[in-house]
């Protein structure tokens, strides 16, 4: 086990971290000629905490909180989900996806479990993009800091939004600002699960727990320190590899395609400067 006093190193200001996430939510969906929210709601405490500052940001009125399960989801991830609607007063709607992705998966019987798992966090963002339409309304991403830097995000799926609040929160910190904000005990303490089949957990798929890759990154990221002086810190080294391995691997996931440059002013290159918007 890793010594105890990293932990604290995780610790945040709740009510700073609070005012600041708000203001960040109401800047950037009004900015931008916006006044309402849309959010996937899958039950988990990602989403609802996401769901709790966009409420806070917009009021309620103008966030709508879309479930979207498939017929192999948690009947608890509803219930869960439904505790958040019914604490907030958001607007709210449910989109069963089965009859979407059955097709898909009928058409190729070898389909992995990973392909049907990518395939409805894409087709669950489909939904709320074009509920993002219809309500007229920004889509607000749910993705932790942890499962970012990891890569266990799904790219136009889970990770695809026009805003993402809590992208900065390592895990233990998403729960640390949850429990200050009010989020249902129910949803704090159930294991993270993206739910996309039955049973199917984070940490039993990612190999290790959410404590332990939160320390990790904390120290690698947040801290620079180097493959050896984690280690030095009581760390296993495998899994210091193993983890920061796949920070390098999956940065791609993290930014916006590679644009090849052929031009003089090229996206992604030279566009986009601040003074271009000068005038």
């Amino acid at each position: 086990m890793p010594p105890t006093h990293i932990l604290p190193r995780l610790r945040i200001n709740t009510d700073m971290a609070r005012k600041i996430l708000v203001l960040f939510l109401r800047d950037a969906v009004t900015k931008v000629g916006f006044k309402r929210a849309v959010i996937g709601l899958s039950g988990g405490i990602d989403s609802a905490l996401s769901c709790y500052l966009a409420a806070e940001a917009l009021g309620p009125e103008n966030v709508l909180a879309v479930r979207m399960p498939y017929k192999t989801s948690s009947p608890g991830s509803l219930s869960d989900a439904q505790a958040v609607i019914d604490a907030l007063g958001v607007q709210h709607g449910t989109v069963e996806i089965t009859p979407m992705v059955d097709p898909l998966f009928e058409r190729f019987p070898d389909i992995t479990p990973m392909r049907k798992g990518n395939a409805m966090a894409r087709t669950r963002m489909v939904v709320l993009y074009d509920q993002s339409v219809a309500f007229n309304a920004l889509v607000i991403g749910t993705s932790n800091k942890t499962e970012t830097l990891l890569g266990y995000t799904t790219i136009f799926g889970d990770n695809a939004a026009a805003v993402q609040p809590i992208t900065d929160l390592y895990k233990a910190q998403v729960r640390q600002l949850s429990r200050a904000l009010g989020v249902p005990q129910s949803v704090i303490d159930k294991a993270p699960s993206a739910d996309l089949w039955a049973g199917q957990t984070d940490e039993e798929e990612l190999g290790y727990t959410y404590d332990t890759a939160d320390q990790l990154l904390y120290l690698l990221v947040d801290r620079r320190f180097t493959v050896d002086e984690v280690v030095a810190e009581g760390f296993d080294r495998t899994v210091v590899e193993r983890i920061w391995r796949q920070v390098r691997l999956n940065h791609y996931k993290r930014t916006m395609p590679n644009v090849a440059k052929v031009s003089q002013r090229s996206i992604g290159h030279d566009f986009l400067y601040l003074r271009d918007w000068v005038g």
